[in-house]
């Protein structure tokens, strides 16, 4: 895998497609990048005890396949 952490990629196909990112974690064994800003998933997390419950917003890794190198 030649992507690592703290390149500037493109992603190539998606839903994000044409979306430029930085990557924050690279899983080499799975063949899969954390991109910021890219393939954001909504969780709905439940209040516990008094509190409210809110929606919490985290990026979840797309395979490696899917991006492309940019040029600094």
């Amino acid at each position: 895998m030649r992507i690592k952490k703290g390149d500037k990629v493109k992603v190539i196909s998606g839903k994000d497609k044409g979306t430029v990112g930085v990557v924050l974690r690279a899983f080499p064994k799975e063949d899969r990048v954390l991109v910021e800003g890219v393939a954001i998933a909504k969780r709905h997390r439940k209040g516990r005890s008094g509190e409210t419950g809110r929606i919490v917003e985290s990026p979840q890794p797309i395979h490696v396949s899917n991006v492309a190198h940019v040029e600094k």
